[in-house]
This record gives C-alpha cells, structure tokens and sequence, in this order.
C-alpha cells in the first residue's frame, strides 16, 4: 500500500509538471513575428504603479524594459530612440550565457569544469608557478575562485602578466572578469569552433535569440535585442528546454549553475547572480553582507547581472522574467547593478500587488531589520538585543558616521548623506551583521 501512494504521488506530480509546462508560451523563433500578450489588468496590477515603475526607469536611464508571464510579454517599455530593433550590450549578464556554454560543451563530451585551464590554453596563461597554475580549474573560472589577484591595475587584462597568483584556488571569491574572459578562448579549443558559431548552433537557432560576440579591449561582450535578452531569460526559467527541445540536458550542471557554487559568496553560483542566500558579497568589495542581495525578488530569482545595469532576471515560482538595458542608473555610483536589480523588484512588486508601503525586510531570523521610509527620507534600524556599535560607511568602506551603544529603533536620516549605495554595520556582543541600502 505504501508503494502504491508512492507511484501515486509520483503520477500525480508528473501530471502537475506537463500541466504547468503546457501554459508556458515560447514566442516563434522569427524575431519578426508577433510575440503574445497579457495585458496587466488582467493579472490585477496596478496602472497607476506602472507608471511609477516607468517613471523610475526612465529617471535611471533605462533604455529597455520587458517583464515576461509565463513566457507572454506583460510590459515592455522602451525610452528615447530605443526600440524592439535596438541592439544594446549586455556586459555582465552574458556571463550568464558562457555558463549555458560551458555546459553544453561539457556535455558533448568536449571538456570537464573539473579541467585544468591550462589543458586548453596551454602552460603559462598566467604569472603563476607551474603548481599553482596547475590547481586552477574550468570550475574556479566559472565560480569566481581563481585566486588571482583582482587588485591588479586592470583586473579586465587576460595577459600573463596581469594574472598574478594571489590565494588557493577555491580559497577566495573576488569578481575578476579576466579568468572569466579567458573562459570562451577555454570553449573555443575545446570545441575547434569561434564562440559565435558555437552560441548559433547551440543557442541561437533552437530560441531565436539574435546577436553576437564582440571584443571591446579585453573583454569578450554579448549584443542583442531586448527581447533576445528576455528569450534567454525564458529559456533558463524552464531548466533550458525550449517547447519540446532541450537544450541542455545535464540536470546536475544545471542544478549547479543555479545554486551556491561555494561558501565564500554563497550568493553566487556558475556565473549566475543567486537570491535568497544567506549572505552576499560584492565586485570589488572583500565584504561579507547578511541576507540576499535582492529581498525584494523572490527568493528563488537568479539574475544575470552586467556593468549599468544590465539584467536578466528570473523566477521559475513566480513565472516571471524581468529584463532592463541601458545607461549607468546612477552616474555617481556606477557599480550598484545588485542593489538596482532590488529596487526593480520593489517597484514592480508595488504594481502587482499594488503595494502602498515598503515592506519590513527581515535578517537573519528577525534579528534585524531594515526599512527604508522613502517618504520622510529615512532608514531604520531594529535590533535585538545590546547593540555596542553600528557603523555607516560607503562602498569605499570609509566609515560615514558612528553610534556607540545605540537603542532600537535607531533612525538615520537619509539627508545626511548624498544619493548612492552604503552599508550598515551593528555589533550585538560577539555577533557582526551587515545590511545595506541605497539612497536615491
């Protein structure tokens, strides 16, 4: 009996699988065909909010914005000369599309993550000893672990001479792009094929998805659509199969693509963005800040995420992939495309629920909280608990202001400093948190 509920249940959830893989709608692969749509009232969002949204993004120069449900175009708003036909870089978020790559290659049998790099592009690729060399992997590349030194005066430089030995593989997390660049000259001698006809045979063809590779100095940079961007951003909501092909059919990779690839920044899987975590760390920064990167997104998003504010943003619970593309959303503080990725989802949460206040996000279990009141411009923070010290400082980490032995609710009042992205850092007896927002 008890084996015959187990098929049940079994039977039961294959049925749920195929029924929600029926209402999922892939556009046709012509660019020039009509793409389908669901009008927002229809899901009761809010009109008035949306408008919000696009006011917001117009003022953070965005240049596109496409939120897909369940695979139809729900908005999409384009500002200035921009249109459906524009083509724009995605920076970093390709990565996210060299990761799909990588494990395509792998599974042709053409590499293994598990490879040493110098396999493919031969002994002396960087400054390192032979030993130290030896140990970084196809896996460490992907991860952010290389241990080359990030700190070097051009941490985009893929010469020898800029990739200098640092720490263990897999002993530390930094955003270096170099190793990450190097990644598609690894692909390249695997497969004997350029990557822009590796990406057409392997992506572009089965999606629809147009664009290409192009190098900018050292960097090896994806262009297309908008709504090429959103077509990758479905096809990775459904475990990369696209209506009846599957593209990628090694579900491990898959499952380690799109989940934490290491404890230093569990934040961070094969060069995909993940939310929800326990913890984040950011470019540039050595710091370990409490909660996910984006509480306002669900927490099963996971993002591409590129240089001003490049996005491709996706939630399999939630049937939703949200894209933008365009100009630095803040020109003093350029490298804060994580934090914007949240305000995104905050305002768009506003529409859909047509929320009327920001939500208390919670930390760690309660223990802390952060709300931030956009009307009186003013952030609060409560705590449990003795708090010795609590510290604000910006993302140079020059402390901005200090309250020793302060009592909860502390509010800070935003007008103190000028717009741009800072963290909180409180002290409660042996026990160290770090949140962060953003004033704009």
């Amino acid at each position: 009996m008890h084996v015959k509920k187990i098929l049940f249940s079994v039977f039961l959830f294959v049925i749920t699988l195929v029924a929600s893989s029926q209402t999922v709608y892939y556009p046709p692969l012509s660019s020039s065909a009509t793409w389908e749509t669901v009008s927002p009232q229809s899901l009761g969002w809010s009109a008035a909010k949306i408008d919000t949204l696009y006011r917001f993004l117009e003022n953070k120069n965005t240049k596109a914005f496409i939120v897909l449900k369940d695979g139809k175009i729900v908005l999409e708003k384009y500002f200035g000369t921009f249109t459906t036909d524009s083509v724009w870089y995605w920076a970093s978020a390709g990565k996210s599309m060299t990761s799909f790559l990588i494990g395509k290659a792998q599974e042709d049998g053409f590499l293994s993550v598990n490879d040493p790099t110098n396999k493919y592009l031969g002994k002396g690729w960087t400054s390192c000893t032979e030993t130290q060399e030896n140990a970084i992997t196809i896996r460490h590349q992907l991860t952010m672990t290389t241990g080359l030194n990030d700190g070097v005066p051009d941490n985009h430089c893929t010469t020898p001479s800029c990739l200098v030995y640092l720490a263990a593989p897999g002993t530390r997390w930094a955003y270096h792009t170099a190793p990450y660049t190097l990644l598609e000259k690894v692909l390249e001698n695997a497969t004997s094929t350029a990557v822009n006809v590796y990406t057409t045979s392997k992506l572009k063809q089965k999606t629809g998805i147009t664009g290409l590779w192009a190098m900018l100095d050292y960097d090896n940079v994806y262009f297309s659509t908008a709504r090429s961007m959103a077509r990758y951003g479905l096809l990775a909501q459904q475990q990369f199969i696209w209506k009846t092909d599957t593209l990628l059919r090694d579900t491990a990779y898959i499952r380690a693509m799109t989940s934490s690839s290491q404890q230093l920044n569990p934040s961070y899987g094969y060069l995909w963005w993940l939310n929800g975590k326990s913890s984040f760390m950011l470019p540039t920064l050595q710091y370990v800040f409490s909660g996910a990167y984006a509480p306002e997104a669900p927490a099963d998003m996971f993002a591409g995420l590129g240089k001003n504010g490049q996005i491709v943003s996706v939630s399999h619970s939630q049937g939703l992939v949200v894209v933008r593309m365009g100009n630095e959303p803040d020109t003093e503080n350029p490298d804060v495309t994580p934090q914007f990725c949240n305000q995104i989802w905050q305002k768009l949460n506003d529409a859909m629920y047509n929320r009327t206040a920001v939500p208390t996000v919670p930390f760690n279990g309660n223990t802390v909280q952060l709300l931030h009141d956009a009307k009186n411009q003013s952030i609060t923070v409560r705590f449990e608990g003795a708090c010795d010290r609590l510290v604000v400082f910006d993302v140079s980490a020059k402390p901005l202001k200090i309250y020793l032995n302060p009592q909860s609710p502390l509010k800070i009042e935003l007008a103190d400093f000028p717009k741009g992205v800072y963290f909180v850092r409180l002290k409660l007896g042996e026990v160290v948190k770090r949140l962060s927002f953003i004033n704009n």
